[in-house]
């Protein structure tokens, strides 16, 4: 009896319940608007046109002067004036090494070259005695000749006479080629002089121009040779862009022609305009492709070692071109609104290629003739009516 009336009493409540819910208001502002039948869009239709066809050649920035600055003596590290980042004008003092090496080297020298002037004064003695012999051999010579021919002399008198004669002829000849071996001694020893007065010089390294010092590659203490690299230098007053261009290219190429440069780096900036300044005459017979260098013009920001792009005209073709405007992402994926028979837009992908100002390459998704939405506006779905506004 009791487990009737309960169940009796659970049915009950449970209708009140469902009348309860059935008499429940919805509140204003709740529900969602429906989307619009129609939108009013500009509609285009899709075209092939002509666009020069653009070779990205990749580069580096460099200086257009540079120089490695080494030593040309041996010597300890002194003084290193400058560093990294530093601007120095022409002239000035770099670095100094230790010249006590080059100073024994020079008095070494100097000492060969009086000691060559010594041998060259004797050796004029000696000429000078050989030349007097030799004169009074020649005329006693002469004077026996004369005699021998009267028969005043007899034959061995003569010969005896033309011994001597012949004798000092060759004494003479021997100190005249000492004379000239000492000269050029003389020559010698001046020369190793005049060097180690040059190397005595080449202990202090001066700029040879103006500009930026980018590198450091020595520090006090530091024993230098000839050859050691201690600086380099940049000459201030412009960059280049340094390319390698493959050989199918090359003849799109010329000395003097304008480039359109960007660096990557420098996100927003604007393309710089260069001009081609050389192009090498030969390829490399490994990679088969030039190096080509373009001026750039002076600008403050920036810097060897940088990576730019260059494009290289290289013909003309043609190709799928929509405005950029037209692109729609949704999240992942990228795509336009193509407008059907119906005028019907439906969302399809597409892929893209290389951006021409404000317009962007279609490589895939769309074909020539399509109907599509130049501007899809914020209310715009797949499956939405669009009415051409253009």
């Amino acid at each position: 009896m009791v487990t009737k009336s309960l169940f009796k009493f659970s049915i009950f409540f449970g209708i009140l319940l469902f009348l309860t819910g059935c008499n429940d208001k919805i509140e204003p502002g709740t529900t969602e608007a429906s989307p619009p039948s129609t939108v009013k869009a500009a509609v285009a239709v899709a075209a092939i046109s002509n666009q020069p066809f653009v070779y990205e050649a990749l580069g580096t920035i460099t200086a257009q002067a540079a120089s490695t600055l080494s030593s040309k003596i041996i010597g300890t590290v002194k003084v290193v004036a400058v560093r990294e980042g530093d601007l120095v004008k022409q002239g000035d003092i770099l670095v100094v090494l230790d010249k006590r090496q080059v100073e024994v080297g020079l008095r070494q020298s100097q000492a060969g070259l009086s000691e060559a002037r010594k041998a060259e004064t004797a050796a004029v003695s000696a000429r000078n005695a050989a030349r007097a012999g030799a004169e009074l051999a020649e005329a006693t010579y002469k004077r026996y000749q004369k005699l021998y021919k009267e028969e005043s002399a007899t034959r061995q008198e003569f010969e005896e006479i033309e011994a001597r004669h012949r004798q000092a002829q060759a004494a003479l000849s021997q100190t005249e080629a000492m004379m000239a071996a000492a000269q050029s001694r003389i020559q010698q020893a001046e020369a190793t002089v005049s060097g180690a007065s040059i190397s005595q010089k080449d202990a202090t390294i001066l700029a040879p121009y103006g500009g930026m010092v980018t590198a450091k590659m020595i520090n006090v203490g530091d024993l230098a040779s000839p050859g050691t690299p201690l600086l380099t230098l940049e000459k201030q007053g412009g960059f280049q862009a340094e390319l390698i261009l493959p050989e199918h290219h090359i003849q799109a190429v010329s000395v003097g022609q304008t480039m359109d440069i960007s660096i990557p780096a420098q996100e927003g900036s604007p393309l710089i305009k260069g001009i081609i300044k050389t192009i090498a005459p030969m390829a490399d017979e490994k990679s088969r492709s030039f190096t080509v260098k373009v001026n750039l013009p002076e600008n403050t920001w920036l810097r060897s070692g940088m990576f730019a792009r260059v494009n290289i005209p290289v013909g003309e073709g043609g190709m799928l071109l929509i405005p950029e405007s037209a692109i729609v992402k949704q999240g992942q994926l990228t795509g336009y609104f193509l407008v059907d028979d119906t005028a019907i837009a439906r969302f399809r992908l597409l892929r893209t290629g290389r951006r021409f100002k404000d317009e962007i390459e279609i490589i895939s998704g769309m074909k020539p003739g399509t109907r599509y939405v130049v501007s899809p506006p914020s209310g715009l779905k797949n499956g939405i009516k669009v009415e051409d506004a253009s």
